[in-house]
């Protein structure tokens, strides 16, 4: 029996997320080839596709797609278990042909249910596949898809590799001005901004009365903790909300390229110089893994330490 050190145990279930007496009996039955270890544990849990299916994944990439004419784009999230697993060219791969398919999809289509670019299997199909293959569960959580009819486009922004991504609609009055420098540096500038600052809405009009009512409403409380008088109230709250609405709405923020201006103050100084209304119609921001609850698990010390008894 080869002799197996814990240090490539915790290496074999750093790069797979197998169990550690899995990971064990895998190393010995390589005789301590890591290589050779790995193919095991994945050829093993080609058996084990159901618990993986129920493996929370929060890793993966963001990856975004604009149509050759600029009249359309997409933004997909999809995950996987482990930064490592993300990192792997086949994974990457499906995520950019998933990418291919929704753009190539209605708005609101069950995307799992797409033909995968270049083949005759299903995006879920080539997903269960790929699940078999990697050992770790994968899942397509989300997609959106922004258009722009008549002159305009759509931008795409994906920032630090995947973590962050945004499609962006602006409209021009002519589609002359579409092609311009400044245009597309404008565009480019307000999706960066977007990845950045992660407004809620693009403009003030945009704020449901709701939204401002319940923000209203946290300020009072905060403002009756602080020990407000609550004649003082009212008016301390009008200037809270306002600049909460400064900091939610895209073309309200201070510029994260030309701070002293806003981005709305930068768009009407565009559109002077076009000759052209630009408009900043709507956006769609993923930020990977974002609301999903990742569990807590043991780290490698505590489980070698349950099972010595300890």
């Amino acid at each position: 029996m080869a002799e197996v050190s814990m240090q490539q145990v915790k290496e074999l279930r750093d790069r797979t997320q197998a169990g550690l007496n899995d990971c064990r009996s895998a190393m010995v039955e390589a005789s301590g080839d890591m290589e050779k270890a790995v193919e095991i544990i994945l050829k093993k849990g080609l058996a084990k596709s159901a618990k993986r299916a129920g493996a929370i994944a929060t890793e993966g990439v963001v990856t975004a797609l604009v149509a050759p004419d600029g009249k359309a784009g997409v933004l997909v999230e999809v995950n996987i278990q482990t930064d490592f697993a993300a990192r792997n060219a086949e994974f990457l791969d499906f995520a950019s042909k998933t990418a291919a398919a929704a753009l190539a999809a209605k708005t609101g289509a069950d995307l799992g249910a797409e033909k995968y670019p270049g083949s005759n299997a299903t995006v879920e199909e080539t997903r269960q596949a790929l699940v078999g293959k990697l050992g770790e569960n994968i899942t397509v959580r989300r997609w959106e898809r922004l258009t722009v009819d008549g002159a305009g486009k759509v931008h795409a922004y994906v920032h630090l590799g995947g973590k962050v991504g945004v499609i962006l609609a602006a409209r021009l009055g002519n589609q002359a001005a579409a092609s311009k420098p400044a245009f597309e540096k404008f565009v480019d500038d307000s999706a960066m901004q977007v990845a950045a600052m992660a407004p809620l809405y693009v403009s003030a009009s945009e704020v449901p009365a709701d939204a401002k009512e319940k923000q209203a409403g946290i300020f009072e409380a905060q403002l009756v903790e602080e020990g407000k008088p609550e004649k003082a109230r009212p008016k301390i709250i009008e200037g809270k909300v306002a600049k909460w609405l400064k900091e939610v709405c895209l073309l309200e923020q201070a510029s994260v390229i030309e701070s002293e201006k806003t981005v709305e103050q930068l768009r009407a100084e565009l559109s002077k110089e076009l000759g052209a209304e630009v408009t900043l119609a709507r956006f769609v921001r993923f930020e990977r893994g974002e609301g999903i609850d990742k569990p807590t698990t043991p780290d490698f010390a505590s489980e070698v330490a349950k099972m010595a008894g300890g």
